[in-house]
């Protein structure tokens, strides 16, 4: 198996797990913006894409400009990312009935991680790309039989909205990312021990996948995740 979205999943749920373990409500709010700003980071790099290319921050250019796609593994496992547009008038709702992050933070036994991870995510995203625009999620798969996702006022139009391949990263770099964004955070806030905690997740990581794909993720240390390619 190489890198996917379920090995991404991973990575968050360890850090919610040591972090929690550690510094109880401390470490849930430290895994909170550690989400946030991996989740805004991601969603800044889309916007300076769009700025680049001469299109305007809406909706509609946030679903093209998304960095991932469903991954081989994961549709072959099953989990792949499903979900059903029910609404693309004035708001823009999405239905999700299957996703391979709540089929990992389930198989787990992480329902409280996965809840946290997924409250919180989306919005961010958004919010990097365009912080006026009304991003929620009121309810997720790890608590509701889907996710449901609303924008509000998005206005997008029927589509498609189909991403380009130029924009797409593949699921190592959003693991490196995961990574070192969440121990840079965790580093912020508890210092050494915020970095005990990381290598505490790099640890996991190498017994769970190996050395090789344990490399590949420290490979990612010097990067600036705040930049587009």
């Amino acid at each position: 198996m190489g890198f996917n979205e379920k090995v991404h999943a991973y990575l968050a749920a360890r850090y919610y797990v040591r972090l929690t373990d550690r510094f109880g409500e401390r470490g849930k709010a430290a895994f909170i913006q550690a989400t946030q700003r991996y989740a805004e980071q991601r969603g800044r790099r889309m916007a300076q894409r769009a700025i680049r290319d001469g299109q305007p921050l809406t909706f509609a250019t946030y679903l093209r400009y998304g960095e991932w796609v469903n991954s081989e593994e994961a549709t072959a496992l099953g989990c792949a990312n499903n979900s059903e547009v029910l609404a693309t008038g004035r708001d823009y709702v999405k239905r999700v009935t299957v996703c391979p992050w709540h089929t990992q933070f389930a198989e787990m036994g992480l329902t409280d991680a996965g809840e946290e991870y997924c409250r919180h995510l989306d919005n961010s995203i958004c919010r990097g790309f365009n912080p006026y625009l009304d991003y929620r999620v009121p309810q997720t798969l790890h608590r509701s039989p889907c996710c449901i996702h609303i924008v509000r006022d998005a206005n997008p139009g029927p589509g498609p909205w189909k991403k380009d391949p130029k924009n797409l990263c593949g699921f190592d770099y959003h693991c490196g990312h995961s990574y070192w964004t969440y121990r840079e955070v965790a580093a912020a806030i508890f210092g050494k021990e915020g970095e005990e905690v990381a290598h505490g997740v790099l640890e996991d990581f190498t017994e769970t996948y190996g050395p090789e794909m344990a490399e590949t993720l420290q490979s990612y240390r010097d990067t600036d995740f705040d930049r587009c390619d």
